[in-house]
């Protein structure tokens, strides 16, 4: 059983600059990102994982990579660690959704031709089975919303408590135990190397 599971956020990108949702599309890292992804590699100085999971997408990869963990023999890269498949929303930002459906929100509203928050938590819940069978520490490099949901569903909350768990780019948050309970050790620890985002 994994002693702590790091949940990873990648680095800025156009689009978390925008506030545009990001799920399938493959948006590279700014300079920014790029950036932060070096920064966190002081940050995770220390950590000796057992195990590294990487989401399929290039942003998540490069920070990965420039964080230092991609070079370990454990490295892989898992399509549980993907971002919400925001369907005809992707690209799109709440706030221009919003104009068309009052108070929309991915938490509480269908995606339509995407995924449902209870698929997406039940791939979350896929990850945390496969962290139970890693002796040591893990790392799982990923996406605001699915790893909020992780972050949930970790603490055997619904998938929709993630819209509580605020998670800010190339930030570094830690699952863990308290007796023999799962529990959240750390959340949301951001690099020094902020720019102003805005919120999906």
């Amino acid at each position: 059983m994994a002693s702590h599971v790091v949940l990873v956020r990648h680095g800025q990108t156009e689009w978390t600059i925008t506030g545009q949702h990001t799920g399938r599309s493959d948006i590279p890292l700014t300079d920014l990102g790029r950036q932060q992804a070096l920064a966190l590699k002081g940050m995770l100085d220390g950590y000796d994982f057992a195990e590294v999971f990487v989401s399929p997408f290039s942003r998540a990869r490069e920070t990965a990579e420039r964080a230092g963990l991609a070079g370990m023999g454990s490295v892989e890269v898992d399509e549980d660690l993907a971002e919400w498949d925001y369907g005809v929303y992707e690209s799109r930002r709440t706030r221009d959704i919003r104009q068309e459906i009052p108070m929309w929100s991915v938490w509480t509203h269908e995606i339509i031709d995407g995924e449902s928050i209870a698929q997406l938590g039940a791939r979350c819940d896929r990850m945390i089975a496969r962290t139970e069978k890693v002796d040591g520490q893990v790392a799982l490099f990923g996406h605001g919303h699915a790893l909020r949901v992780l972050g949930a569903r970790w603490m055997g909350l619904p998938p929709t408590a993630g819209a509580n768990l605020v998670l800010e780019t190339a930030s570094i948050s830690i699952l863990g135990w308290e007796r023999q309970n799962r529990a959240i050790i750390h959340w949301n620890d951001c690099c020094h190397l902020r720019a102003e985002e805005h919120p999906y």
